[in-house]
């Protein structure tokens, strides 16, 4: 598993120190708007910006940015190439704890913490390791953006109105969607290691967090913390007549590394069974749920890419 090495690691972390971590990829329109919001967070001490090779003018808009008195310090880092999601936050998280981040703040460019989002997470502070805020549909606040599927059971929901109903104390324990908006410590960092790179996109996220379950650590839903999210389609479509459901992406790229790193995750955290209930799923919905030949052909390729450990077959996609 991809550990921090010592050399990235400050041996004396900043108390209190935290650093927010971007990764944006040719959407600086949206990027400008969150780093507007993030330079005036109270209580952040830094944003480390990594840039996947951006053709959008990302890159030097990131080296010309002016930071006004006042204003959160930027850290822009453009990258030789595109590293999706994955890679773009393995590096950031990198680049946190070097500068002595003791909380590091996860999101993406697409994402909009509310004014008071970091206040409320860090009401929290003192118990959790791993823990972030509800992403709602920034068009539909009562929406979820990311299903929740409660703890002790199988029930998903969808609508804010549930997620308050299941939460004690103000948040919703053992349940975290990963990397919108969610606070991680060194110490579990340190003790787990960063994303794995070569994930790319889909799948990274909710490794790191199968790694910080397996280490022990405490979990969590703030459910009156919020991340505004532009809808992502057809997250959680149902299938079988209701009784289970699917993540189907319109992307291509996305959905190939979806069914790869599934099938990677599933083998190594919960066993083969796992892993041939996942294909039948997919088989069920490209034939039945959402007929369609040519997703059946991308799924296959990224079900035996995924067996085969062959994390280079997203790169017919980035052309």
């Amino acid at each position: 598993m991809p550990t921090p090495s010592p050399e990235s690691q400050s041996a004396h972390p900043r108390s209190g120190r935290i650093v927010a971590v971007v990764v944006t990829f040719n959407r600086l329109d949206l990027l400008r708007g969150l780093m507007e919001r993030l330079r005036r967070t109270p209580g952040l001490a830094e944003i480390v910006v990594v840039d996947n090779a951006s053709t959008d003018g990302t890159g030097e808009w990131l080296a010309s940015a002016v930071v006004g008195p006042g204003s959160v310090p930027v850290h822009g880092v453009t990258l030789a190439d595109n590293r999706g999601g994955a890679g773009g936050f393995h590096e950031g998280m990198r680049i946190g704890l070097e500068h002595d981040a003791e909380l590091l703040w996860l999101m993406d460019d697409d994402g909009m913490p509310d004014d008071d989002c970091l206040a409320r997470l860090l009401e929290h502070r003192s118990d959790l390791d791993f823990w972030g805020p509800v992403v709602v549909d920034k068009d539909d606040p009562e929406r979820l953006v990311f299903p929740i599927r409660l703890p002790g059971g199988t029930k998903v929901v969808h609508a804010m109105a549930d997620v308050r109903r299941a939460a004690t104390g103000g948040r919703i324990d053992d349940i975290v969607i990963p990397f919108n908006g969610v606070l991680v410590t060194r110490g579990l960092a340190e003790r787990i290691g960063l994303p794995r790179a070569e994930f790319f996109i889909w799948g990274d996220d909710h490794e790191f967090r199968l790694r910080a379950e397996e280490a022990g650590a405490r979990i969590a839903t703030v459910v009156d913390a919020t991340v505004r999210h532009p809808s992502v389609g057809s997250l959680g479509t149902p299938m079988m007549f209701g009784r289970t459901t699917y993540n189907h992406s319109p992307s291509d790229l996305k959905h190939y590394c979806m069914a790869r790193n599934n099938v990677v995750n599933l083998r190594t955290y919960r066993g083969l069974p796992h892993v041939a209930a996942f294909v039948a799923k997919t088989v069920w919905f490209y034939a039945f749920t959402r007929p369609s030949l040519s997703r059946l052909g991308l799924s296959a390729r990224g079900i035996v890419a995924g067996l085969r450990n062959d994390f280079t077959g997203h790169g017919r996609f980035l052309a």
